[in-house]
């Protein structure tokens, strides 16, 4: 991105019209440079009005991602974030895995104004937009390797549930083993997704990656890219909620949920995560990774994160890596 890009658009966040004589002497430069920078924009697929005698402004104002505003969101726990707001990057999972090799410190959390090549399970891609979309990863040091962290996603789902209904989004669910949803027009909509990288050895000490996107607002034209229905959390709710206290309300969910997972594992969490569970009891099917389609029904989840289900085979267990759910309503 133009380097002059992004501090302009923190200026026209606010929805106004901003002439281009006015930018240029705000940064001490020419209005060619302004017109350079906006057309640096416009190619992040970023919206920009330009109005002869008037100037420019984004289609409606946004708020920005503000380090300090997220860590006073998280409250007590302030004190255990380390938080980066980066103007622009292709991944934040990609770059706080670099980050984590070089030994940044342990609840580190980044998170992206704008991401331009996010990634989702099993190789999908993460469709993200400015003001319309939070995406951030955290980095979680474990004690133990790589193999006692089964369940991990879904702990980190049960944390943003419970973040979101601190947020008056009580409808909100989960779905098995990354998925946040919500019925909405007799539909399953989904709202985010949790997608983790481990690094470290089986025996430990280990560290997880914890990369989360939730949708806040589902611009018309972006959902023919997206395969499955999806819904914004502003819609939801019915107002513009401030994503810096979003994620400093997810931050520290996640600080007393992860702690509680390194001491007692996902089975402290079995219960109540099935009480969540979109799809508990529930008639599915099961897409396979070679293409094969299995009906069956959720009989819960295992103590170690695993989706029991029954089959035409009897009880089945399923591992996170294996299938893809889906609601056979």
């Amino acid at each position: 991105m133009n380097k002059l890009a992004f501090p302009i658009l923190a200026v026209l966040a606010d929805g106004k019209f901003h002439s281009g004589e006015a930018l240029a002497q705000r940064f001490g430069v020419t209005r060619a440079t302004v017109y350079n920078a906006i057309q640096s924009v416009e190619t992040l697929g970023i919206t920009v009005f330009s109005v002869r005698g008037r100037g420019y402004r984004l289609p409606k104002a946004v708020t920005l991602l503000d380090a300090d505003s997220i860590v006073q969101a998280c409250g007590e726990y302030a004190p255990w974030f380390h938080v980066q707001v980066l103007a622009q990057v292709d991944s934040t999972n990609r770059y706080l895995m670099q980050e984590s090799a070089r030994g940044v410190a342990h609840a580190t959390c980044v998170a992206a104004q704008i991401q331009t090549a996010g990634r989702g399970r099993r190789g999908r891609s993460w469709v993200s937009q400015l003001g319309g979309s939070l995406t951030f990863s955290l980095l979680w040091r474990f004690q133990c390797g790589a193999a006692g962290l089964s369940g991990l996603s879904l702990v980190v789902g049960l944390a943003l549930v419970r973040a979101l209904h601190e947020q008056g989004l009580t409808e909100v669910q989960l779905k098995w083993p990354n998925d946040l949803l919500v019925k909405h027009q007799g539909q399953w909509h989904k709202l985010g997704g949790i997608l983790i990288e481990l690094q470290g050895d089986m025996e430990g000490p280990s560290a997880a990656v914890i990369g989360i996107g939730l949708n806040l607002e589902i611009e018309p034209g972006m959902r023919q890219s997206i395969d499955q229905p999806v819904l914004g959390l502003n819609e939801l709710c019915g107002r513009s909620m401030d994503p810096n206290r979003l994620l400093g309300h997810c931050l520290s969910q996640l600080a007393v949920h992860l702690n509680q997972f390194a001491e007692h594992g996902f089975a402290y969490f079995q219960q109540t995560w099935m009480h969540y569970h979109a799809f508990h009891q529930q008639a599915v099917n099961l897409h396979l990774a070679n293409g094969q389609v299995v009906p069956g029904q959720v009989l819960g989840v295992a103590e170690e994160g695993s989706l029991l289900v029954e089959t035409a085979s009897g009880q089945q267990r399923f591992n996170a890596g294996e299938i893809s759910v889906r609601s056979a309503a």
